[in-house]
């Protein structure tokens, strides 16, 4: 009895730590896999010590297994019992809508705005003034407060630091940088990259990333080497070369040939004239739409970052006779710059092919995202949604 309640007390632990930890747009399969992680090291350890506990290697897994599936459907269960959180938004209403807009667009988003605060008379989303905030949320029972920066959040924040009310209090960036796993363009400002160097920002040194890059893609290469000569043949029956090579910018602003299969025919471009990459493009051939679809086409990009010139998790590399432009038209766009490009990365999981600025724009706010939260947990727990939406969405 004793060794099961402590055995108990370490999963339970290991659990809390994973969901303070692992950041919420990630998901619950990933903080209970961490948590079941972190458990199977503390379980086997104290299996180890303890004169008594002995336990088979077998037992220790099924009970991982065990934990994590049962972890898994109780969040799942959870989640619809309490519902949402609502969320009351101190600004305009103009602001409470782009929240709204935002919470509808991420579609499984655990949160539901409520309305807006603000002094200035406003459309139906407006609850009332600063003045009736107290009123407001007696009435409303939000459970998370979003400031903007408009003078009537400072006011707001006046009254909630004079009388608190219990509720959380999160500034609009914050707040999709939390709800929504992407930073906000509209507001950014230069000394926000001051939180990817800042002292608390968690350490994920380059020799971790470089290890976790060669142990990946060196796998990978030799599980797909049979794959690779199939795809390879397939694509010499059309023609033109096996391998496409393209000339990309990668971190710090430095050139380098990024290696792909061949999925457009021959003189898909003229000289000179870029084109970006479209869903449906139509330069692309049968056999390379499959490719595209299952993005099988990437498997020689393995090279590129076994080369060093690629991370396996990362923003895609853009093309140079794009860079002006987009740096013209993004602010801040080449900040994606400070890290190596990805194969796979978070703004491909949650954007489809930008074909022009504004898709560019709406990518760079996850891959900011990603800049500021990279850790080796991020990394594995993208690889993990990429291998699922590769069998279960193909073609995002």
């Amino acid at each position: 009895m004793g060794a099961a309640s402590l055995l108990s007390a370490v999963w339970l632990i290991s659990m809390r730590s994973a969901f303070a930890a692992v950041h919420l747009t990630l998901g619950a399969p990933v903080r209970c896999a961490v948590g079941t992680a972190t458990g199977l090291v503390g379980v086997s350890a104290v299996a180890l010590w303890i004169p008594g506990m002995g336990m088979k290697l077998s037992t220790i897994l099924a009970l991982g297994v065990s934990v994590f599936t049962l972890t898994t459907i109780w969040e799942a269960i959870a989640q619809r019992v309490v519902g949402k959180r609502r969320v009351l938004v101190i600004g305009t209403s103009s602001c409470a809508e782009a929240v709204a807009d935002a919470v509808e667009f991420e579609g499984h988003a655990p949160f539901a705005v409520v309305g807006a605060v603000d002094d200035e008379p406003g459309d139906t989303a407006r609850l009332g003034s600063v003045a009736e905030l107290s009123r407001i949320i007696e009435e409303q029972r939000p459970d998370l407060i979003v400031l903007t920066d408009s003078e009537s959040s400072t006011k707001a924040l006046d009254r909630l630091l004079a009388a608190p009310s219990g509720v959380k209090v999160i500034g609009l960036a914050h707040f999709f940088d939390h709800a929504f796993g992407r930073i906000p363009l509209e507001d950014l400002r230069p000394t926000w990259f001051m939180s990817i160097i800042h002292v608390w920002q968690r350490p994920y040194t380059r020799f971790a990333k470089r290890t976790f890059d060669v142990v990946c893609a060196s796998v990978i290469l030799v599980l797909a080497a049979p794959l690779l000569l199939v795809i390879a043949g397939l694509v010499r029956l059309t023609p033109g070369p096996v391998v496409y090579r393209q000339t990309r910018v990668g971190e710090g602003g430095r050139h380098f040939t990024m290696h792909k299969f061949r999925t457009m025919g021959l003189d898909a471009e003229q000289p000179g004239q870029a084109a970006f990459a479209e869903e449906r493009d139509p330069r692309v051939t049968p056999l390379g739409r499959l490719l595209r679809k299952t993005h099988l086409d990437e498997l020689p990009q393995l090279w590129d970052v076994l080369k060093g010139d690629m991370s396996v998790v990362g923003p895609r590399p853009e093309r140079p006779e794009f860079i002006p432009m987009l740096e013209e038209a993004i602010p801040f766009f080449t900040r994606r710059l400070l890290v190596k490009p990805g194969i796979t990365g978070w703004a491909q999981l949650r954007r489809d092919y930008a074909s022009d600025c504004e898709g560019a724009a709406d990518k760079l706010s996850y891959d900011l995202w990603y800049l500021r939260h990279r850790t080796l947990t991020v990394d594995l727990a993208i690889c993990a949604k990429t291998f699922s939406t590769l069998f279960l969405r193909p073609g995002r």
